[in-house]
């Protein structure tokens, strides 16, 4: 195709090009077009195609302009990507089209693609490793988590204190001061799950009691439009529960799972905290590396990679519509940093030959298989079924770079 390309932008992950498309070219379009509708056209007075050129192109003039510009833009598209030896990541933009009569067809055309990550420097780098050491009075917390979650409630016939369930009905008075039928509510007190003003109102009622008085609303409340406003408020105490903790025992071990002792309890929290400690520290040394790398190696990426990512997460937590504007500009820095990220470790398992392999993964889930006493190929058909092989695919490839980058690297 005859076409003139002036590049704008020629490095990083966009591309900029200025296209110009001659009017010989657009004439040609045009008259394609002109055909097509001529061989089909239905008008008054004539038989399918048989309707005289100008007349057709007269009626049909806006569409066969349409159909010209059409053809001429993906045309142009084709052989830019051709030209240029372009290999767009993402649906391409035009901008700037000007399509005048008997003028040249001109545009800009914006191409995403894979930035170009050289690496130049991935060794010589100091960071440091956090320490993994679990202590005794984190272990102790860590069992009164437990206690906590097989602690009983049972009602009792007094005032709440912090720390006891409340369900209570609730109502403010409105702006014309009248009082609206009470909202059920159930908290904890000392929770945060009401403003101070309200749980002290609770606490000054016994069960079946109603209590109102003004309350003032705090001067960091959410909503900005409360803040700092006093309202008459009444509250009716249906039902109070305090909770009692399981005894700390042997009993309570054998309670929370297959623990013989206390002892026993106390000692295999200490493990799975200690293995915890050491994945996050683990975790913690991999970004390091990471960003000090990508400190080291500057490169652009993709808008449309960050923002893919940025709908995906948007998706998984179930964001509404409406505050999906706001959710991509609070996480659009964490996507970008991920993005850089597996960029990075994609970079390196080519460069390094350090992708997994079959035999790779192979081990991986035999290796699962044998610690869950499980047939390894129901593993894997399970694995296969449930689309993760992938995951551990990118979770052993992972542990290949980063593997190859201690080796370069100083790790304290």
């Amino acid at each position: 195709m005859n076409i003139e390309i002036t590049p704008k932008k020629t490095e990083g992950a966009e591309r900029l090009l200025q296209v110009s498309v001659p009017v010989e070219t657009v004439r040609d379009a045009e008259e394609r077009a002109a055909r097509r509708y001529a061989s089909s056209a239905r008008l008054p007075g004539f038989r399918p195609g048989k309707a005289p050129a100008a007349m057709v192109r007269k009626r049909f003039a806006d569409a066969i302009r349409q159909e010209a510009l059409e053809s001429l833009v993906q045309d142009a598209y084709k052989e830019v990507l051709e030209r240029e030896r372009l290999q767009p990541i993402a649906q391409p933009h035009v901008h700037d089209l000007k399509f005048g009569e008997n003028e040249p067809l001109t545009f800009e055309l914006h191409v995403e693609v894979r930035p170009e990550v050289k690496l130049e420097r991935l060794g010589g780098f100091r960071v440091q490793r956090s320490s993994a050491v679990v202590t005794d009075e984190q272990v102790r917390e860590q069992v009164e988590q437990l206690r906590e979650q097989r602690a009983a409630w049972a009602p009792v016939e007094e005032r709440p204190q912090p720390g006891d369930m409340v369900t209570v009905l609730l109502s403010t008075a409105d702006e014309s001061g009248a009082m609206p039928e009470g909202k059920e509510y159930r908290l904890v007190l000392g929770g945060g799950q009401a403003i101070p003003g309200i749980e002290e109102l609770i606490m000054e009622a016994t069960p079946g009691q109603t209590v109102e008085r003004p309350v003032r609303w705090p001067d960091d409340f959410p909503e900005e439009a409360q803040r700092g406003q006093t309202k008459l408020a009444r509250v009716t105490l249906t039902e109070v529960k305090r909770k009692s903790l399981p005894e700390l025992g042997d009993a309570f071990a054998r309670e929370v799972g297959d623990f013989d002792s206390l002892d026993a309890l106390t000692k295999a929290v200490k493990t799975d905290m200690a293995s915890h400690a050491e994945r996050e520290a683990e975790a913690e040394v991999r970004q390091k590396l990471i960003d000090e790398i990508i400190a080291a190696n500057p490169f652009d990426v993709p808008h449309s990679w960050v923002a893919q990512l940025v709908n995906g997460y948007a998706e998984a937590y179930q964001i509404p519509e409406s505050d999906r504007p706001q959710f991509a500009q609070e996480f659009r820095s964490m996507a970008e940093r991920q993005v850089r990220r597996d960029v990075v470790i994609d970079t390196i398992a080519e460069r390094e030959k350090l992708t997994a392999s079959e035999a790779d993964i192979d081990d991986r889930i035999a290796d699962v298989a044998s610690k869950r006493d499980a047939d390894p190929s129901q593993l894997y058909a399970s694995l296969q079924k449930a689309g993760r092989l992938r995951e551990i695919e990118r979770s052993i490839t992972e542990d290949k770079v980063f593997k190859f980058l201690m080796e370069q690297n100083e790790v304290r």
